[in-house]
Formats: C-alpha cells, sequence, structure tokens
C-alpha cells in the first residue's frame, strides 16, 4: 500500500522551517539536496538560489514531510492557494506507473514521472480537479 506524505512549497525559508521541525519531531534528514547539487549548462541556476533548497526530507513516525523552496523566477508561493501537494511514496515502480496515470488523467503534467537527481522514480502534476501530486518510488536500498 502506498504511503502518502505531506509536501510543502517555501519562499526560501524551506532550511529555516525543517529546523524547527526537526526540534519538534526529532530524527535526522534523510535527503537534502540544494539547486547548486542541479547547476549545470542544461539548468543553470541563478546565483542568488544556489544554496536554497531543492528537495529535503524528515521522516515522522511512518510518513515522511517533504519539502522545496519555489526559485525566485517562478514567483512567490500564494500560502493561500498552491503551498503545499499531496505526495504519494508508492512501493514499487510500477505502482508509481499505475498511480501516475490514473490520477494525473485529465490533468496537466508538471514533470513526467522519470528517474529524478536525488535517486528516486519521481513525476508531479495537477490533477484535472486542480489538485497537485507527486508520485515518488525510491528502491529500498
Amino acid at each position: 500500500m502506498a504511503l502518502i506524505n505531506p509536501h510543502i512549497n517555501f519562499n526560501g525559508n524551506a532550511e529555516e522551517a525543517f529546523l524547527f521541525y526537526q526540534s519538534v519531531f526529532g530524527g535526522e534528514f534523510t535527503n537534502i539536496v540544494r539547486f547548486k547539487d542541479l547547476s549545470s549548462d542544461a539548468f543553470p541556476v541563478p546565483e542568488q538560489e544556489l544554496n536554497k533548497i531543492m528537495h529535503i526530507a524528515l521522516p515522522i513516525g511512518t510518513n515522511t514531510l517533504l519539502a522545496n523552496d519555489v526559485p525566485e523566477s517562478m514567483g512567490r508561493v500564494n500560502e493561500n492557494e498552491n503551498r503545499s501537494k499531496i505526495s504519494i511514496s508508492a512501493e514499487s515502480r510500477e505502482e508509481a506507473d499505475q498511480l501516475f496515470n490514473a490520477l494525473s488523467a485529465g490533468g496537466t503534467i508538471e514533470c513526467p514521472i522519470d528517474n529524478s537527481p536525488w535517486g528516486s522514480y519521481f513525476g508531479m502534476f495537477r490533477d484535472k480537479f486542480g489538485i497537485e501530486w507527486m508520485i515518488d518510488f525510491t528502491p529500498k536500498v
């Protein structure tokens, strides 16, 4: 059975927020990727965004709290509309594909499902009702 994990978009303060959440819930971050880790000729990152968070994960019980900073080039996050997404952690690549294809039907794909720079199989879309979803499968090591 897939797990559903909350995902939050931040306006440049994801790291500060997650250090706070870590102080409340405890635990260790399982993954931190900064925009500088992805910067390349094909994906240039402005200097002021290099140290911002592209992906961060904090396990809380059997679930994981996830987040990122939204690049300034994409505009500020409207905290009343699109601050969060529903993130599903699939148990297999096949389940990830099935969930992605079924839930995104009639919607808008924002990031096709594929291997991600942080090591998972990942895709993102807005469903036909306007709800934002992320599907992720991370193979167990």
